[in-house]
């Protein structure tokens, strides 16, 4: 049996009843989104359910979708990559990370010009990835200086030049920020590399983020035990510090994730594949670009075609988000905190099941252990049998 989870990154699908503790309310990225391009051409998403799950509006509903379909309330406080990414595998985080958004302590920034041994720094404040860019690259350059920068989440973003600073040499500068910020426990270290021009400076694919160690047992590392292989594609293996990853497959962006995914299922004969889409939120979601966003989306659905036919009788496929993003919420560039979707496809799923709220994310990671016969998982609730249908439930 192979199980697939598709994390469409950052494709909430409406507020959260606490979503004004976090400046979020009002927010639906796919409603919105759909609304402000002037609508969606996903047919096989469509045909699937994504428009039954609940809170949706913007989608026709199927006479008869092909998959189940639902939403997920994330009980973590927090809306961001590695909080949503742990609790859909079974490790909800009792208190959220610290957040700089003033900048950080000047004490942990002369510990890093210290240990890495740059001249200094520039920025050190909350700020858009490619605005900061655009405004210290070219002192940034004649100084030798990186750029630091945070956001409403829990991270330390480094921008540099891959060409004037060095690709290496800003990843070892990461290495040396996750040590220093182990203590506080910021969630993500994140290298930004950038290149270009003043004036045309472009950020490449060559992103790597260093993350805080998963604090408990993972479905990943739960699978692993009982000899299921675990394969990461996209940013999964930086998410998870490596932990419970057997196979790590770096993309570049959306469509090449796809391709690498096409290709694990073509060999793979049993496995979770563990997957993240990271342009809809880096690309379109933080850049408030919803035609962006609705192209991508369109993509995704093409893309999906090809998937499909390397699907077999008994493989299970899960497409959900992590967080919200919504790109008509202009006040901010940040991350919105949504409930999230989950459509459930393959042949052995029950057409039309709606699974309702879930109360937590981690009844996605529940389900994946729950297929391959692992005992019931410490958090969340399986779907399986709904997603199956009553007494349709086998393990392989």
């Amino acid at each position: 049996m192979r199980v697939f989870v598709l994390v469409l990154d950052s494709l909430g699908v409406g507020e959260l009843p606490d979503a004004a503790a976090f400046g979020d309310a009002g927010a639906h990225t796919l409603d919105h989104l759909v609304a402000a391009a002037g609508g969606l051409q996903a047919p096989h998403l469509i045909e699937l359910g994504l428009g039954c799950v609940p809170g949706v509006t913007s989608l026709p509903r199927p006479a008869a979708a092909l998959g189940a379909f639902g939403r997920a309330r994330e009980a973590s406080p927090g809306k961001d990559t590695s909080t949503g990414h742990w609790e859909m595998m079974g490790c909800p985080l009792a208190q959220a990370f610290p957040v700089y958004e003033g900048g950080f302590p000047q004490a942990i920034v002369d510990e890093f010009v210290r240990r890495t041994g740059v001249s200094g720094v520039l920025g050190n404040t909350a700020a858009s990835g490619t605005e900061i860019i655009a405004r210290l690259g070219v002192e940034h350059i004649h100084s030798g200086k990186p750029i630091v920068y945070t956001s409403a989440d829990s991270v330390f973003q480094i921008a540099a030049h891959e060409t004037h600073f060095g690709l290496e040499r800003l990843y070892e500068c990461c290495r040396i920020a996750r040590e220093i910020l182990d203590p506080l426990g910021v969630g993500r270290v994140i290298a930004r590399p950038f290149v270009g021009e003043p004036g045309a400076f472009t950020r490449t694919y060559n992103r790597r983020d260093w993350s805080m160690l998963p604090p408990h047992d993972t479905t990943l590392v739960r699978l692993q035990r009982h000899g299921v292989r675990v394969v990461g594609v996209g940013k999964i293996e930086d998410i998870f510090a490596g932990v419970g990853i057997d196979e790590s497959l770096h993309t570049e962006g959306n469509r090449d994730g796809m391709r690498v995914t096409l290709e694990v299922a073509q060999r793979l004969e049993r496995g979770f594949v563990f997957v993240n889409l990271v342009d809809f939120d880096m690309l379109y979601g933080h850049r408030r670009d919803a035609r962006g966003y609705r192209k991508a989306l369109e993509e995704f659905d093409a893309d999906w075609v090809q998937f499909q036919k390397a699907l077999r009788p008994d493989d299970l496929v899960i497409l959900t988000a992590d967080h919200g993003n919504d790109p008509t919420k202009m006040e901010t560039t940040d991350h919105t905190r949504e409930y999230i979707p989950i459509v459930v496809a393959g042949a052995r799923v029950k057409g039309g099941t709606n699974l309702g709220t879930r109360a937590t994310f981690a009844d996605i990671g529940a389900t994946v252990e729950d297929a391959f016969g692992l005992p019931s998982a410490p958090h969340g609730r399986s779907f399986l049998a709904e997603a199956l249908g009553q007494g349709a439930l086998t393990h392989t």
